[in-house]
């Protein structure tokens, strides 16, 4: 499911359901569910384990924050729906809103996509900036508390009820707290701890799909001209195992990512950053690197695999509890998609608890498997087009490769195919948009000619 399928968040359907809500993890997925929450509940608690901090400032517990990100159309137009004037915010302070057409030169499959006349806006900056505005305006309301500095230990469960009526937590001070809720929303992330409760306490555990890719990334930041905007993505190919990606944040600089899979180790020192952005099929990385100041030290984060907890196939599961975010799917983070999906995660909870709180968890769980799906299906399959790429592969996997390939490899010379197949990357359509007749009949026509938008070295 894609934006383009899901009701847009309506406050009118909200009605009260209890006095206090819990979220464990203050990342965009637990802040998003926390404003839904207020809606429906006199208090909402968002339990942390690290510091939060004050700005847009990189947060302990999540390495990848360093590495660039821009904000897919779905989460910019969910984001702006929970938080008015969200775009502004962040452009106020220094994002930028560009076209994922006309300011970033993509290349792929041996070629530049050819630029299209849509509109296809998103929101670039750093992800700590997207995240610092979040905060702020979740602080803003009084009646969202975040206890950063907080360790989850486990639910309160009352068995005969088959309830989580609770978290149990040690506070900022180190003691042992019990915190009663209606509602308790995980949101801590990979490492969720809730399969490992349900198992203990005999329940059924969602059997987890783990696609590996053994990628790597490292990002430095360097200045950016006054008045230069543009952004340059190079996706990796099975003969060429590495890609990059060079975008605009705020502060006049560039965050800089260069990317390795299956054996291949992004770089860690200066001198081999350089060398590897010279490999690249595009010569802008290597040139900007070169003449441009570096403002950071390079960050380097380790991503060994895709991981999904099948949540919505479990036939029992406690009242009162719910998952969301990263805890429920994470995926190769180079297609961007975690930041939207958490925000689309959040919509499914407003719609799921506007239909009431009973049974909350398996029916939030159906709607995000279908907002799963769609991501899934971008990240894992473009991770299968290499060989080395371990896990269940998805139906028809291959055919679906075969025909991205020859879409994406039109796309240099066809702006149409650029803007539907932006549409499916950006979560705004669904990739079955990518069978349209039109679009059929311009992937698979004969070829006549050769590619006139090929990159100049």
């Amino acid at each position: 499911m894609t934006l383009a399928y899901m009701d847009p968040y309506d406050a009118s359907r909200a009605e009260y359901v209890g006095h206090r809500a819990i979220v464990l993890g203050g990342s965009m997925a637990g802040l998003c569910g926390a404003r839904v929450l207020r809606d429906f509940f006199d208090e909402v608690v968002v339990i942390e384990r690290e510091r939060l901090p004050t700005g847009p400032e990189v947060r302990g517990g999540a390495p990848q924050t360093s590495q660039p990100h821009s904000m897919l159309e779905a989460g910019r137009v969910t984001l702006n729906d929970l938080f008015p004037g969200f775009g502004e915010a962040v452009q106020a302070d220094g994002g930028l809103k560009l076209d994922m057409s006309d300011d970033v030169v993509w290349y792929d499959r041996g070629g530049v996509a050819a630029e299209t006349d849509a509109d296809l806006p998103a929101l670039y900056a750093s992800r700590p900036l997207f995240e610092h505005v979040v905060r702020e305006r979740i602080r803003e309301f009084d009646d969202i508390t975040i206890r950063d500095e907080c360790n989850f230990v486990t639910y309160e469960h009352n068995a005969d009820e088959n309830r989580i009526t609770g978290v149990r937590f040690r506070d900022e001070d180190g003691v042992t707290t019990t915190l009663d809720a209606a509602i308790t929303v995980d949101a801590t992330g990979r490492t969720s701890r809730t399969p490992t409760w349900l198992e203990r306490h005999g329940y059924p555990v969602p059997d987890t799909e783990r696609v590996s890719v053994d990628v790597t990334y490292s990002t430095v930041r360097i200045t950016r001209p006054a008045g230069v905007q543009q952004g340059v993505l190079i996706a990796p190919e099975p003969r060429r195992p590495r890609g990059a990606a060079m975008l605009p944040i705020e502060g006049g600089r560039w965050e800089v990512l260069l990317q390795g899979l299956h054996g291949e180790r992004a770089p860690v020192d200066p001198e081999s950053f350089v060398d590897w952005a010279d490999a690249l099929p595009l010569n802008d990385i290597a040139t900007h690197l070169r003449e441009q100041e570096w403002v950071s030290g390079i960050q380097r984060y380790p991503f060994p695999a895709s991981i999904r907890r099948r949540y919505h196939t479990l036939s029992e599961f406690p009242d009162g509890l719910a998952v969301t975010g990263d805890a429920v799917a994470s995926f190769n983070p180079v297609y961007g998609q975690g930041m939207s999906v958490a925000a689309l995660d959040a919509l499914a909870l407003h719609h799921q608890l506007s239909d009431g709180a009973e049974g909350l968890g398996p029916r939030l769980f159906r709607q995000v498997s279908a907002v799963v799906d769609e991501a899934w299906k971008t990240s894992v399959t473009g991770d299968f087009m290499f060989e080395q790429t371990d896990g269940p592969k998805p139906f028809g996997t291959d055919l679906l490769n075969n025909y991205a390939d020859r879409l994406v490899t039109k796309a240099h010379n066809d702006g149409t195919l650029t803007e539907a197949f932006l549409r499916v990357f950006r979560l705004e359509r669904p990739a079955t948009s990518l069978l349209r007749p039109r679009i059929l009949w311009r992937v698979l026509r004969p070829r006549l000619g050769t590619a006139r938008n090929q990159p100049t070295q």
